[in-house]
């Protein structure tokens, strides 16, 4: 039994890869949105678009968060417990050009900044393909894929990647190395690498 659900584990992921390789070789756009505090989220959403073709979208909160990291994370704990949607200062221009997302972020006090919340509910992201990559410091995706499934019903979810970067102060120094392999084995897996 163990080994027919193997197969079949294996077998619709392969038919995920095939079909998303087949999307961006016929010429469907890949968005490689990110939001970045310490640096971590930005340097592989780099790394994403370099390998992808991608475009690059920042997500940027109108009110930027404080650079030391207890005062940031007091804000982010406040936010998250306000609910809140903090305004973002840009906005994807053409959205339904779109049919790839990869959406990298940290992972902030078990979920998505709430920053990304906004951008989320911003868009519709219907019949759009979404890979979810987290930076984190121990805790992974935490329950970020169920909040941006309740925030994207109508999107399908893909294999997210979970990335550490741990550190006791990251404001200092971006602590993910690039390029790092575990996004070049990531994207070849899905099929959208260009290497």
């Amino acid at each position: 039994m163990k080994q027919l659900l193997l197969f079949v584990s294996v077998f619709f992921c392969m038919e995920a890869a095939m079909e998303l390789h087949a999307q961006t070789k016929s010429g469907d756009k890949i968005l490689v949105a990110y939001f970045s505090w310490s640096g971590n989220a930005k340097a592989l959403a780099g790394q994403i678009a370099r390998e992808t073709g991608g475009d690059v979208f920042e997500i940027k909160t109108v009110k930027a968060y404080p650079d030391t990291y207890n005062e940031c994370t007091a804000i982010a704990k406040e936010e998250q417990n306000m609910n809140a949607r903090p305004a973002l200062s840009n906005s994807v221009s053409n959205m339904a050009q779109y049919r790839t997302i990869f959406l990298c972020y940290p992972n902030w006090w078990g979920t998505l900044p709430m920053g990304v919340f906004t951008f989320l509910e911003a868009y519709n992201f219907s019949g759009k393909t979404m890979y979810p990559l987290v930076t984190h410091g121990g805790s992974r995706f935490g329950r970020s894929l169920d909040d941006i499934k309740k925030l994207c019903p109508q999107t399908t979810l893909g294999e997210g990647l979970s990335v550490s970067a741990f550190d006791s102060n990251p404001k200092d120094n971006t602590r993910v190395s690039t390029p790092n392999r575990d996004v070049t084995s990531w994207l070849r897996r899905l099929g959208t690498s260009n290497s």
